[in-house]
């Protein structure tokens, strides 16, 4: 069973990192990748706005404390991250397969431009990977709960620290993520739908995730709360603590 969540674990990242890849080639639309618009533009809206919601009430329960309890008598705590990583792959692709164009364009940059808006989209997606491997990228996606359980040793708890990135932002990875649906040099009606939505959806999340991490670090992570800002990072105002963990 051991080899079997390894393994397991090993499909799930590498899942993940072809939807990533795919991610970004669809917020750019490369190869026409969103296609022409084939339904009138309030019902592509409704299936969009359901495929995102789908996406976000999925993540957000599979995320919760309570939930993972219950889950993880089904299948082996070892599996549960990757597990996690499974859904939120196999649902962000399906919204990338079934999404509903809308062409109207709300602006559209050429030339060097365009290349400045792929430059900072790029600078977005290096925040997501580097702000994983900050915290521990294996343990992000489920390698290392398996890796453990396979060699027959305790995963290591979480601890509460604050690299890097995380001095100037609490949560790094979703502006990596907010910066990388922006820049993008062709805004279209149905982009912003996507962006508008997801960030809808982050802003939820986070408060949730907030309340876990308060529960789980106390004083401290209410001390870095009044220190950092959670989305929007401020360069001139750095953390005075030295702690952030991840649930």
């Amino acid at each position: 069973m051991r080899y079997l969540v390894f393994v397991y674990a090993l499909l799930s990242y590498a899942l993940f990192g072809i939807v990533f890849v795919w991610m970004a080639a669809f917020l750019h639309n490369f190869g026409d990748l969103r296609g022409p618009a084939t339904r009138p533009a309030m019902d592509a809206a409704l299936i969009n706005l359901a495929l995102i919601l789908l996406f976000g009430v999925v993540h957000s329960v599979m995320a919760r404390p309570a939930f993972k309890r219950i889950w993880t008598r089904v299948i082996p705590p070892a599996a549960e991250r990757a597990t996690y990583v499974l859904q939120s792959s196999l649902l962000l692709g399906l919204i990338i397969w079934q999404w509903q164009p809308i062409p109207a364009v709300i602006w559209q940059v050429e030339g060097t431009a365009a290349w400045v808006f792929y430059a900072v989209s790029t600078l977005g997606a290096v925040i997501i990977l580097v702000a994983t491997f900050l915290l521990g990228h294996f343990e992000f996606v489920g390698l290392s709960q398996a890796w453990h359980s396979l060699r027959g040793t305790p995963t290591p708890p979480a601890t509460f620290r604050t690299p890097m990135l995380y001095r100037i932002v609490r949560h790094p990875l979703q502006f990596g993520l907010l910066i990388m649906m922006v820049a993008t040099p062709v805004m279209t009606l149905g982009h912003l739908i996507f962006v508008a939505a997801m960030a809808v959806y982050i802003a939820i999340g986070l408060r949730f995730e907030e309340r876990a991490l308060l529960r789980e670090f106390g004083a401290a992570y209410a001390a870095y709360q009044r220190d950092v800002p959670m989305l929007i990072p401020n360069p001139f105002r750095l953390s005075r603590g030295s702690a952030h963990g991840a649930p």
